[in-house]
């Protein structure tokens, strides 16, 4: 399983940023293969939220269209929304505790701890996932 991080999915409706293209196709080819591809509910509302903000998005999405968006992604067999369970809060404080992260990357940790607990490798362009251990990673712009 490949679990996503927002900044992909927003890369990839962001026409005006530089990494639009590859994470588009990036995407679209990840919602066209085989493999697992988990949007885990964290990752689909950070979505959301920024994708409808006007001062994060220069073309911003109406809340209704974003919506949309979500519940296709969600309609493709090869998505699922990959959930905490018993093992998350252990490995999502280790994280926390090992890569001394405070404020917001406290949420990276929790991302980070929901792909360790699947076994997922996690796509992002956020370099700062690097810190965490035993966290494989996968970069569509790289």
């Amino acid at each position: 399983m490949i679990v996503v991080d927002a900044n992909v999915l927003l890369y990839a409706y962001d026409t005006s940023s530089p990494s639009h293209a590859t994470c588009r196709d990036w995407f679209n080819d990840a919602l066209n293969g085989h493999e697992q591809i988990g949007l885990p509910w964290q990752t689909l509302l950070a979505f959301v939220r920024i994708s409808t903000n006007p001062r994060a998005f220069r073309m911003p999405l109406s809340a209704a269209r974003a919506c949309d968006i979500v519940s296709a992604w969600l309609d493709r067999p090869q998505v699922i929304v990959p959930a905490a369970g018993d093992n998350f809060w252990p490995l999502c404080r280790q994280q926390i505790e090992a890569a001394k992260v405070s404020g917001p990357t406290i949420t990276d940790a929790a991302l980070a701890a929901i792909a360790l607990e699947h076994g997922a490798t996690l796509c992002t362009t956020d370099r700062d996932f690097h810190r965490f251990d035993g966290l494989k990673l996968l970069d569509p712009t790289r």
